[in-house]
Order: C-alpha cells, then structure tokens, then sequence
C-alpha cells in the first residue's frame, strides 16, 4: 500500500513541526512518522499514527521503512561533524533511489540563499544536495532559514553574558521553527518543484548588534559588544565557555560569523510567505516574545550535555 508522506525526524524540533502540520489537515491514513528509535513506536501508533524505524546508520531500516513512500521528509541529522553526515546522508539518499520513492524533501539551512557558501554548517548540505542530483532521484532542497529559536547558539549568548564577543556582523533572516514546520509541510502537500533548491526564510533581517539591544530592551540587561579577532574570539570562548563546547566548536562558529559578516544569511524569498499566506513573524518580533515568555531563554545546543 502507497504511503503518501513519511516524516523521518518525527520527534525532533522541525519534523514534529511538519508532523503536527499534517495532523490536522491530513487523513491519518496518508502519513507515518519516523524516527531512529523502536521505542517512539508506541507513542505514535497510540496516537493511531504509523510508524516505521529509520536509522541513518542502519541502512537495511532505511530500505524498509521507504518502501513505497511517495514523499520522504529528509531531515539532516543532528551532528556538526561534517564527514558524519555525509556518510549518514549517503546512506539515506542510496536508499531512497533503490526503494524508488517519487520525491524526497531534504531540509537544508539557509547560508548563501540559493547559491553556494564557506560557512562549515553549510558544507554537508552543499555535499547532500550533490550527491542528491548525481543520484538522480527527484529531490528538492528546502534551504530552512537560520531558526530565530537558536539565536543563542549563533551568538554563544547564555543569560549570565555581560559582554557579546563577535568577530563579524551582518543580516540575518532568523525565521521561527515552528513556522518553518508548517511552510515545509504545505510545501510538500502542494508538491512541484522538482530538483529544485527553494528558500524559505522570514521577509525581514536582523544582525547581531540589534539583537542584543533586543534583550537589553527587553530584559533589562546591559549586554556590551565588543569586537575582537577569530583567534582571540577562540580563545577567549574555549577557556570557559558556559556550555562545555571545545575549541573546534568555536572555530567552526567563527566560518559561521564570517559568512553572516559576507551577507550570506541575508537572503530572503517571498515562497515563505506564499505558502503561509501570511507574512512570516520577523525576526526582532519573535526574538522580542521569545524573552518575553521567558527573560532566561536559552538554547539546547549551546550545552554540550543537552545534545
């Protein structure tokens, strides 16, 4: 029996999101989620919602859990190791061809918009969306606006920051997850765009130096910014950094602040919007309630020990 949509990384931030989208506007019968643990399994089916395994280092569950799927949400995994992902990500899309699925949706990130970038995040997706079109499948490459949810990550900002350290500045067009879920799945719904690589990013921009007037503004604090070179950038977060990230960790942030500093994660694109039918939350907006709700916020993957 044909499945309509399968959504691997169902109970992760953006794929829940995309999974909850179909939910409510979809027969239960054409969806199943997945995820790399059998112990989801009854969470789902509790909910009556088909559930198949999908380990990206498992390639004999990848081949059946795609078996006659026509459209499969790729979610990227979970690692900033560049050569790990691809490994993982080769498995996947090997397997999506020999299984014959009709159109595979891969969620990748929003650094040099449509074209190419140097950011080290933006590398596995560059290699991903590569290996996608000498596969030959039918693909397309959703470039996910920087999630506005992680600014913390971006920036190395914890609530007890008193001074902002930043090697470079520049546009971001931060866009929420949980909008980002919804676009991506009414993206997959209306279907087309075939071997494609779309953009779907809030209309507006914001830069780090704005940002911290944001939580000054709104949580009363009296962040400073200070400007100082990659290598001391590096040296000054590995020595103590709140979080428990290493040194490469850092070295790889400063290629992100480059490439922000270049204008990479400036890019924005009205398909958002579109498929929303109404205008994304902007980023200053959303920044703004994120603190609002909580004058503390922080964000997972600025701790080592939260994954």
């Amino acid at each position: 029996m044909t499945l309509k949509y399968l959504i691997t990384g169902a109970t992760g931030g953006l794929g829940s999101q995309v999974l909850s989208y179909l939910v409510a506007n979809v027969p239960i019968s054409e969806y199943a989620a997945a995820s790399s643990s059998e112990a989801n399994r009854k969470g789902f089916e509790n909910q009556g919602i088909a559930f198949r395994v999908v380990n990206y280092d498992d390639p004999p569950s990848l081949e059946t859990a795609f078996q006659d799927v026509e459209n499969l949400l790729f979610v990227s995994t979970n690692t900033f190791d560049v050569e790990k992902r691809r490994r993982q990500h080769q498995s996947f899309v090997d397997a999506a061809k020999k299984m014959h699925v009709k159109h595979v949706w891969y969620t990748s990130l929003a650094f040099g918009g449509f074209g190419s970038s140097e950011a080290d995040v933006q590398q596995a997706h560059l290699l991903t969306e590569e290996m996608m079109r000498r596969s030959g499948i039918n693909y397309t490459s959703i470039r996910e606006g920087l999630y506005t949810d992680a600014f913390p990550v971006f920036m190395n900002w914890y609530p007890s920051t008193s001074t902002m350290y930043l090697t470079a500045d520049g546009p971001i067009a931060f866009t929420l997850r949980a909008e980002l879920g919804e676009a991506t799945a009414r993206l997959m719904i209306c279907g087309g765009h075939d071997k494609e690589v779309v953009l779907l990013t809030a209309q507006q921009t914001i830069t780090f130096s704005e940002i911290i007037d944001v939580i000054n503004e709104t949580t009363g604090r009296n962040v400073q910014t200070k400007f100082v070179s990659p290598e001391e950038f590096v040296r000054l977060k590995a020595i103590d950094d709140e979080g428990g990230k290493s040194e490469a960790f850092f070295q790889k942030l400063c290629s992100w602040h480059e490439a922000i500093g270049q204008g990479e994660a400036a890019t924005t694109d009205p398909l958002m919007a579109d498929l929303l039918g109404r205008e994304p939350v902007p980023p200053r907006e959303a920044i703004r309630g994120l603190l609002t709700e909580n004058r503390d916020y922080e964000w997972h993957q600025n701790y080592v020990n939260r994954g």
